[in-house]
C-alpha cells in the first residue's frame, strides 16, 4: 500500500514538474484563432503604416503606396558602411533624396540603421574598421550548426561602440525632428564567446543598452526605436536570463521605443520573446512589429511565392493591433503579396 502511494506521489510530482515545464511556451500558440475573423478592409485606427524597403530604395519611386492615404511612409536601411565611407567623413546623401522625394507626396521616412547582414557576400561595417584598433570591427555570424550566415558589427568593443555613436550624432545632427523615426537592427546575434573570447551575453546586453542610450540623444525629436528579439545566452521561457526583459525595461527608462521583426503569430520562438514582451511588459514608449519576407505566407526568410493561399494580412493587422498594441507596423515591399494582399486591404472599396 505505501509502496503505491509512493508511486502515485512520484507520478504527481512528476506530471506536475512537466506540466510546470511545458505550458508557459504553449501559453500563446493558440492566441491567432482569436483573429481569424479578421477581414478586409481594414479600419483605420492608430497604427501608422510604413512600407518596408530594405536597401531597395529604387523599388520606392513611383510606387503605388505614395498615393494610398492609408500608409504614412517608407522604411529604409541604410548600411553603415555607406553612411561612413571613411573615417569620421560622413555621406547622407541618398536619405537626403529618399526623405526629399517622400516628402513630396506628404510621406514620412524612418531610417533602419544596418550594421548586421545575413549573407557573407555583404558587411555593413565600414572598411576602416578592419583593423587592430576596432578589431576587425565586424565578426562572421554563425547558425547553430556553427555555419557562416553573414556579419555583425562588434557591439561590444568600445571603440567600435564609440564611432558608432559618432554616426548616431551626426545623423541625429541633420535628421532629427524631420524624420518619422530611426530604429536600431535586431538584437539577435549568430555569435558566442567560442568565435569571439571577448564577447558574453553580459557584455553584449550592456553594449545594446549603450546604443539605445547614443540613439536617444541623437534623435530625442523622432521616435528612436530598437529591434529587440532574441538576446544571446538565454532561450525564454526555459532559460531567462533576464537580458532580453532588461531591454525592453531600459527602452521604457530612457524613452526609446521596442520593436521587432517577423511578426510569426504561431512559432514559438517569436511567440516566446518578443510577441510576449510587448503583451505582457506595462510600456509606454512607441512599439512597433515588422511584416519582413515570407511573414505573408507564416514563413521566415523565404521568397516563395505561394499563388494558392490565404491573405493572411487581416490577421497579423488583427494581431498587432489587439494583442501587441504596437504604435507602428513596417509591411515588407515583397512581391507579389504587397500588391496582392497588402494594398487591398488598406483601399478604400
Amino acid at each position: 500500500m505505501l509502496k503505491a502511494i509512493l508511486l502515485s506521489l512520484v507520478t504527481l510530482m512528476t506530471f506536475s514538474a512537466y506540466a510546470q515545464w511545458e505550458n508557459p511556451s504553449e501559453r500563446y500558440t493558440d492566441v491567432y484563432k482569436n483573429y481569424l475573423g479578421a477581414s478586409c478592409p481594414i479600419d483605420t485606427n492608430n497604427i501608422k503604416h510604413f512600407v518596408y524597403f530594405a536597401r531597395d530604395r529604387s523599388a520606392l519611386y513611383e510606387h503605388s503606396f505614395l498615393t494610398n492615404p492609408r500608409f504614412s511612409g517608407a522604411q529604409i536601411m541604410y548600411p553603415w558602411a555607406q553612411l561612413e565611407p571613411t573615417e569620421g567623413n560622413y555621406d547622407f546623401s541618398v536619405i537626403e533624396q529618399d526623405y526629399e522625394y517622400l516628402s513630396s507626396y506628404g510621406k514620412t521616412l524612418f531610417i533602419q540603421l544596418q550594421d548586421a547582414t545575413f549573407t557573407l557576400q555583404y558587411n555593413a561595417v565600414p572598411a576602416y574598421m578592419n583593423s587592430e584598433t576596432y578589431a576587425d570591427g565586424a565578426i562572421m555570424q554563425r547558425n547553430d550548426e556553427g555555419e557562416p550566415e553573414g556579419w555583425t558589427a562588434k557591439r561590444w568593443n568600445q571603440n567600435v561602440q564609440t564611432r558608432f555613436s559618432a554616426l548616431l550624432v551626426a545623423l541625429g545632427n541633420q535628421f532629427d525632428g524631420r524624420i518619422e523615426g530611426i530604429n536600431l537592427q535586431e538584437t539577435s546575434i549568430g555569435v558566442t564567446e567560442d568565435y569571439d573570447d571577448t564577447f558574453t551575453p553580459d557584455v553584449y546586453a550592456d553594449a545594446v543598452k549603450a546604443n539605445m542610450l547614443a540613439l536617444k540623444n541623437a534623435f530625442p525629436q523622432s521616435v528612436a526605436m530598437q529591434y529587440a528579439n532574441f538576446m544571446p545566452g538565454e532561450w525564454l521561457p526555459w532559460e531567462d536570463q533576464g537580458y532580453l526583459s532588461s531591454i525592453y525595461a531600459y527602452g521604457e527608462e530612457i524613452g526609446v521605443g521596442l520593436g521587432a521583426p517577423d511578426l510569426m503569430v504561431t512559432r514559438k520562438g517569436q511567440l516566446n520573446h518578443a510577441l510576449a514582451m510587448m503583451h505582457e511588459t506595462d510600456l509606454n514608449v512607441p512599439l512597433g512589429i515588422a511584416v519582413q519576407d515570407g511573414n505573408y505566407i507564416g514563413q521566415t526568410n523565404t521568397t516563395t511565392v505561394v499563388n494558392n493561399r490565404d491573405n493572411l494580412v487581416p490577421l497579423l493587422h488583427a494581431f498587432a493591433e489587439n494583442f501587441l498594441d504596437v504604435d507602428y507596423m513596417f509591411w515588407v515591399n515583397q512581391a507579389p503579396y504587397f500588391s496582392q494582399d497588402v494594398l487591398p486591404c488598406f483601399s478604400d472599396f
